[in-house]
């Protein structure tokens, strides 16, 4: 009994170890689109735990294109840092981050690519189409007290019929449907606690506009 209270204390101050990335994060630049994540964590032991999480988003895109023509869309976000201890708990690291970005409508996706980004682990990132979204996944951890940067996500796109808009935005409505997840880790007595956590964009925000002509 005394184990499984130790742990829910654990876990949930872990909860408020993860809100504190938001508060260590760079704020964006003028040039940046803010994203506020709603999040919900779920520790093993107790219940599920709630938290926002501050983000950036830069995005470069074309304001016009023509019809049936080939152009990029770039999303770079900005930097983050885990941090080492929280209410005296260890923050060990965090892990599995996966960030999803729908494939925008008006146009059809030609290819996509990664490029850049930092503190993360050589080789681990990686970006697939699935159910019309593009997943960014970092297949590694990066530990407490670290700064991150994800590597920025090109689209090649080409455009639609013209008089329609090509809009980019974060993937999420809500805690079983995320456009963010990662798991945090944290060293309790002889035990480790992971934590899933799971984000969407509280109010969904266009990162990019295009109009074809």
């Amino acid at each position: 009994m005394r184990n499984t209270s130790v742990l829910s204390r654990a876990a949930a101050a872990l909860v408020g170890g993860l809100a504190a990335v938001a508060l260590l994060a760079p704020a964006a630049s003028a040039a940046d689109t803010p994203v506020d994540f709603a999040c919900q964590a779920t520790p093993p032991i107790g219940s599920a735990q709630t938290f926002d999480l501050a983000a950036g988003v830069n995005a470069t895109a074309p304001a016009n294109v023509a019809a049936g023509s080939q152009f990029t869309i770039t999303l770079a976000p900005d930097a983050l840092t885990v941090p080492t201890t929280v209410s005296g708990n260890t923050i060990r690291s965090i892990s599995n981050i996966k960030l999803t970005v729908p494939v925008p409508a008006g146009a059809t996706l030609v290819g996509e690519s990664l490029a850049g980004g930092a503190g993360l682990p050589a080789g681990s990132t990686s970006v697939a189409v699935s159910g019309g979204n593009l997943v960014l996944t970092v297949n590694g951890s990066v530990a407490g007290g670290k700064s991150f940067t994800l590597p920025a996500l090109t689209l090649t796109l080409k455009a639609g019929a013209a008089g329609t808009t090509v809009q980019t935005s974060l993937a999420g409505t809500g805690y079983s449907n995320p456009g963010l997840t990662f798991t945090a880790t944290v060293p309790v007595a002889f035990f480790t606690v992971n934590v899933p956590t799971a984000c969407y964009p509280s109010t969904a925000q266009v990162l990019s506009s295009t109009t074809v002509s």
